[in-house]
């Protein structure tokens, strides 16, 4: 599945909600789907992206490991169904919008924690959700610096 199909199915689940287990579960599902695309920009994506891509990869999964790794059923890891990136400007904004939101989501959850573990957690998953988020805004600022110095074509 491409990546921007997989970054809007995160989206939706993510925009569920639902209790905290479930929330923090989607949490992690956009951080291991944010460094499976981290991992494929940094192999088959344009030269000038590869080191930012391998930072995302790097705090992405720094991101699922302060999550605990939830039960998810086969097939039911989303970044596993990663198997084409399209697009990467296309897939890198949305994947900024829906890092941006897990922020979001990681707050509600952090402002109606019952125990300091889970506080904690959110506070840590927040942090590599927005330092991911910067590594995206400047793959995407690349891209734009490439295209701004690419030769006009003259019009025929």
């Amino acid at each position: 599945m491409d990546a921007v199909r997989l970054i809007v199915t995160s989206g939706r689940a993510l925009a569920a909600g639902g209790e905290v287990p479930d929330v923090l579960t989607e949490v992690w599902q956009v951080q291991a789907l944010a460094q499976a695309i981290g991992s494929r920009l940094a192999v088959h994506g344009p030269p000038e992206l590869r080191g930012e891509a391998i930072g995302l990869t790097e705090l992405a999964g720094r991101g699922c490991g302060v999550l605990s790794t939830p039960r998810l059923a086969p097939g039911e890891l989303r970044a596993a169904q990663l198997t084409e990136l399209g697009d990467a400007r296309q897939a890198l904004m949305r994947l900024g919008t829906l890092l941006g939101e897990t922020g979001i989501a990681l707050v509600g959850v952090a402002c109606a924690a019952d125990d300091e573990t889970t506080y904690w957690q959110c506070m840590e998953a927040i942090d590599a959700a927005d330092e991911s988020r910067d590594r995206v805004l400047e793959m995407l600022r690349k891209l734009a610096d490439r295209d701004a110095h690419l030769p006009q074509r003259e019009a025929g």
